[in-house]
């Protein structure tokens, strides 16, 4: 069963619960994907929905911080609830040390020599880890990578 399919799977077991938290969730998520469907004009892959469903959660991680800092621990709270929601749905995050190995892969396969040939392997790597490691690390190990520390 795609991601996609089991989002929409638990919309309906939320409905059916009326757990409200979960049901709006999942809506939202499923709005975005239903919109980037229109955009793209034909079904996205898994990794696709993983990207989306990440983006979600690094939102509301952010939030949460925003939140602290403005002493709002109501919404801290709620928003707290909702990540934890979404990470039920994403796959265990890749540690840099995993990241590192993939890249070092990537760089070897298309023969990158420097800080010139990063547009060569950034978006290979970002597209095979999509969802399951953050772009910043990514970018950060590239970088390293290819500036020979």
């Amino acid at each position: 069963m795609n991601i996609e399919q089991k989002l929409r799977d638990d919309l309906k077991d939320a409905m059916r619960s009326r757990d409200k938290l979960r049901l709006g969730v999942l809506r939202s998520v499923l709005s975005r994907v239903g919109y980037a469907q229109i955009g793209k004009d034909q079904p996205l892959t898994d990794a696709d929905v993983l990207g989306m469903l990440s983006k979600e959660a690094q939102q509301r991680q952010e939030s949460i911080e925003a939140y602290k800092k403005g002493n709002r621990p109501d919404l801290v709270t709620q928003e707290d609830a909702e990540l934890k929601l979404l990470q039920d749905y994403l796959p265990q995050a890749l540690s840099r040390d995993e990241v590192m190995e993939f890249a070092r892969r990537v760089v070897a396969e298309v023969g990158a020599q420097g800080p010139k040939d990063k547009g060569k392997v950034m978006p290979r790597v970002v597209g095979e880890l999509k969802g399951r490691a953050d772009g910043r690390l990514i970018n950060e190990v590239v970088t390293q990578l290819l500036s020979g520390d």
